[in-house]
């Protein structure tokens, strides 16, 4: 069983002045998809904090970490700039299908400037900071999260 980590990354929830909704519900979504899913982890959107954790969670060797928050235009939106440095390999198609997935009836989704990609045999993706941008976001991935981890993982149509 492929295993999985949700980061918040949220100024409010890592101070506990807003309940963080969005990562239970990813874990949520996530563990319906037959992931085992770790803790939650809560940081500020700070750079460091976040690569801290994405950090963290390539030494715990998860399959997959999802990022939710801090992929906006704000100010304070730095995931996309922790993430970037990190990853080995960019998977673009990934963000594009994530930021399309319902610009039609969201048309602010196409603001999110979040990033994907591999760092070792660790599958990271920002997702928005929202409950519809992590169900949107579950489902771009649900249909080929299998695959890219099995091809992560050295299986999949193309053995390592």
């Amino acid at each position: 069983m492929s295993r999985a980590l949700v980061i918040t990354v949220s100024d409010r929830s890592a101070r506990g002045e807003r309940a963080d909704a969005n990562g239970p519900l990813l874990a949520s979504l996530l563990t319906g998809l037959g992931l085992e899913v770790g803790e939650v982890v809560v940081v500020p959107d700070e750079v460091d904090a976040v690569q801290a954790a994405l950090r963290d969670a390539v030494a715990q060797a998860y399959d997959l970490v999802l990022t939710t928050g801090g992929t906006g235009l704000s100010p304070r939106d730095v995931t996309p700039e922790a993430t970037r440095p990190l990853l080995e390999r960019e998977a673009p198609g990934l963000s594009e299908a994530l930021r399309h997935r319902n610009a039609d009836g969201v048309p602010t989704a196409i603001l999110s400037r979040g990033v994907a990609g591999t760092i070792g045999r660790t599958l990271v993706v920002n997702l928005p900071g929202s409950s519809g941008g992590v169900r949107d976001g579950v489902g771009v991935l649900a249909p080929v999260l299998e695959h890219a981890l099995a091809q992560l993982a050295g299986g999949g149509d193309h053995c390592a």
